[in-house]
């Protein structure tokens, strides 16, 4: 493939998919890393890490319930009352320092923020939680998380999520989440 014909298909692959990696790119061009760098330099397009950023900013804009700080990883798609993905990329902090396997509890933040921020209300409260621990997360992977609005009624809603490693699933649940008006929570109690 010449090069100008490889960097016409990198930029319509990284339009379609914009969050493969240069290693990913790497392999399925069947050429250097250091190649897919300097074609991405040449045509503009940052690395991963600030179009992840970038579409997360964009997102967290939407978010009602919660603000974008709040939530555990980086929402890059979110369609309120429906669904949303959120990316959470594993370093040392959120690992064990004898197994590098992550904490549990950086697992369900990431599912349980994500549950929560799908629904487009002012407060939104987990109720409940039913969750699966499938199979430890190591150091260096990335956990996609996608949560499905599967029923939302006036008062509550409920919440499908799936955290994933490549296609290797990590971590599930389902979520009751109650909804509120702002201005009806009041030092900490609703009115």
């Amino acid at each position: 493939m010449s090069k100008r014909d490889r960097q016409a298909a990198l930029m319509q692959l990284l339009q379609e998919a914009p969050f493969v990696t240069d290693e990913e790119l790497a392999n399925q061009f069947g050429v250097s890393i250091q190649t897919i760098r300097l074609d991405r330099l040449a045509l503009g397009i940052p690395e991963v890490r600030e179009r992840i950023k970038a579409v997360a900013e964009t997102k967290q804009a939407e978010l009602r319930s919660l603000e974008g700080t709040e939530v555990i990883g980086q929402i890059i798609e979110l369609n309120l009352n429906e669904r949303a993905i959120s990316i959470l990329d594993i370093e040392p902090v959120h690992v064990f320092a004898k197994t590098q396997i992550v904490r549990g509890h950086h697992l369900f933040a990431q599912a349980n923020s994500l549950a929560v921020a799908v629904i487009d209300a002012d407060v939104v409260l987990t109720r409940t939680a039913k969750i699966r621990f499938v199979r430890p997360g190591r150091l260096g992977e990335r956990l996609v998380c996608k949560a499905v609005v599967t029923s939302n009624q006036t008062e509550r809603a409920h919440v499908e999520v799936t955290t994933r490693v490549g296609e290797d699933i990590v971590f599930s649940g389902a979520f009751t989440v109650v909804k509120m008006r702002l201005e009806t929570v009041v030092g900490g109690r609703e009115a």
